[in-house]
């Protein structure tokens, strides 16, 4: 069956069906890594957006549900130049056409992926339109499509109640996977991870440290997490504008007021530059793919990362007595991370618990563990 994406500046591609049978308006965005799409499908920061995969063949390997950072698929719908329908992988559980079905996700193959994201390239990021309808005229969905926008999605997207993981129990599930065995520095420590859209592997990051995990839902207050006397807290990854999320960034705010430690990532490093007076704004086509150079601005050494994210941290606005940069994105100079004055405090917009994709920042982990210990051995208020 013939597809065809249109958006918003009247550009036409024409592709094939795959997935659910239905028409989606989302935001079309772009992703340049070469392996990890169940990753990518399975991420809730791409909630309210179709991605393109840059790398011309997708599914080789299958979908692996062990693999996935969520419950769900999340994204709107998928954009690729040729779908693998015969996977070749031990642990394949299902084809990516199946793994689309089973979650009603739509999705075009066989366009020119190349043309459209040097598009978005030069134009910026643009809604559109993918539809099986080949009657369907430009003038009659130009007004819808430009009008969409991702809306709430951490609402959409994060846990509806608080749940405990423990290290213990993670031993037990990866029990002869030596690889995945870290030194378990954090054993005892509690930390609270705040769910805007957390992806799973922050939530293993913490569990193979030794350390127990409680996440909480987007809403909860900061008295509720506070009250239950974690040694440190993580505000996660997640989806859509930042300055969307008020009622999360006023629990922030009294969560930077705590002596508590706290890392964040991507959503979780925009919310917390927010709640601190720094201002945040929308990148032309943002850094999403597993091959973007972060240099450390103490150290001057430069790091690989996995990155998603459609918005940054304006450093002009940066209330310099509250935070200073700690990372820059080599590529284009936007900031990648803070340092907070005078807090136990540190967050970084790219994703350090990356599976697959590049694990030169995961020792961010372990920083966010020795400053817990710090604490605790300085006798915290926790």
């Amino acid at each position: 069956m013939k597809a065809f994406l249109i958006l918003e500046d009247g550009t036409k591609f024409e592709g094939k069906h795959i997935g659910a049978d239905k028409d989606v308006v989302s935001e079309i965005v772009f992703n340049t890594s070469m392996a990890g799409y169940t990753e990518v499908f399975t991420d809730p920061s791409y909630a309210g957006q179709a991605v393109c995969m840059t790398y011309p063949l997708i599914g080789n390997y299958g979908v692996c549900v062990e693999d996935m950072e969520s419950e769900r698929i999340w994204l709107d719908a998928i954009i690729v130049r040729e779908l693998s329908r015969i996977p070749s992988n031990f642990r394949c559980d299902m084809s990516i056409q199946d793994f689309l079905d089973k979650y009603e996700i739509p999705g075009i193959e066989g366009i020119d992926t190349r043309a459209l994201v040097r598009l978005l390239r030069e134009k910026g990021t643009m809604n559109g339109l993918i539809t099986t309808n080949e009657n369907i005229s430009f003038d009659s969905v130009k007004d819808k499509i430009a009008a969409y926008t991702t809306g709430d999605v951490v609402s959409k997207v994060s846990c509806k109640e608080k749940r405990l993981f423990k290290a213990s129990e993670y031993e037990d599930r990866i029990e002869g996977k030596p690889s995945l065995v870290k030194e378990r520095n954090g054993t005892g420590l509690k930390v609270a991870l705040l769910d805007v859209g957390a992806k799973q592997n922050i939530t293993d990051s913490l569990l193979e440290r030794g350390c127990d995990v409680t996440v909480y839902p987007y809403n909860t207050t900061a008295e509720e997490i506070l009250g239950d006397k974690p040694d440190g807290i993580m505000l996660s990854n997640g989806p859509g504008d930042p300055k969307d999320c008020a009622g999360v960034i006023e629990e922030v705010k009294k969560l930077y007021e705590s002596d508590v430690p706290i890392f964040a990532i991507c959503l979780g490093h925009q919310l917390m530059g927010l709640a601190t007076g720094a201002d945040t704004h929308k990148m032309k086509y943002g850094h999403r793919g597993g091959n973007h150079p972060v240099k450390d601005l103490e150290t001057g050494k430069v790091y690989i990362s996995s990155q998603n994210h459609g918005y940054v941290v304006d450093v002009d606005k940066l209330d310099k007595t509250k935070a200073v940069p700690a990372f820059m994105n080599v590529n284009d100079g936007t900031n990648e991370g803070l340092k907070y004055v005078g807090k136990n405090i540190f967050t970084v917009q790219f994703h350090p618990e990356a599976c697959p994709g590049p694990q030169d920042t995961s020792f961010l982990f372990d920083r966010f563990i020795n400053m817990m210990l710090q604490e605790k051995e300085n006798g915290g208020k926790n």
